[in-house]
């Protein structure tokens, strides 16, 4: 296969994700979102996904800012777990630059030594401070980063904690994965929850929520 074959069958995959997920929030009416890895992507992205979301570890690639900021839609960056709270104002003063204001920052976890993250809830609070829309990353905040060899494990089970402290400081909303089996998952099922528990884990998020707000 010659690279130019290549990037067209690339292409072909991420045009074919995005009917696929456009579809899925046709049919159930509610909007959807997707990560964007290049500009090539996210032009496609663009087209059809109502969010573009920046991956932590793209989050300051400027290249990318610009395709997705150019696409109108909005975006959710990850801050990266490399990056202190106020770094975001860069990444942010790039997006308006750009000429696109719709756009959030989600708090995924900060590097704590190896194989392990802290969610250091301050953070929610210096960039909401700073005037910004903050997502917290419940399950991705759980993860510990090749923490079973050559793999990441994570611990899932505290995910809804962290979830309720968040929503507690005051985040804007929260991002959680979940699965029916999360032991059968195939990407990050260590810091996934049950999709049983899901309602019983929004009924206390929307409780705090509206004794905060």
């Amino acid at each position: 296969m010659t690279k130019r074959t290549e990037r067209r069958s690339v292409r072909f995959g991420v045009r074919e994700g995005c009917e696929i997920l456009s579809a899925i929030g046709r049919d159930l009416k509610v909007s959807v979102t997707t990560d964007v890895h290049s500009p090539a992507e996210a032009e496609i992205a663009g087209g059809k996904i109502d969010m573009l979301q920046i991956p932590a570890f793209l989050c300051r690639q400027t290249d990318l800012l610009r395709a997705a900021a150019e696409t109108g839609r909005a975006i959710n960056v990850k801050k990266g777990q490399f990056l202190a709270p106020w770094d975001v104002e860069n990444i942010a003063e790039k997006l308006a630059a750009f000429g696109n204001e719709k756009f959030c920052f989600t708090e995924r976890g900060t590097t704590f030594g190896y194989n392990n993250l802290v969610a250091d809830m301050r953070s929610l609070h210096w960039m909401r401070e700073a005037g910004y829309r903050v997502i917290f990353d419940a399950t991705h905040s759980v993860q510990r980063p090749g923490g079973a060899g050559d793999a990441t494990s994570g611990d899932g089970e505290l995910a809804p904690v962290l979830a309720r402290a968040a929503m507690a400081a005051g985040c804007d909303g929260i991002f959680m994965e979940v699965h029916e089996n999360p032991a059968r998952a195939l990407s990050d099922g260590p810091n996934q929850i049950p999709l049983k528990n899901l309602p019983k884990h929004l009924r206390m998020l929307k409780a705090i929520h509206a004794a905060v707000s």
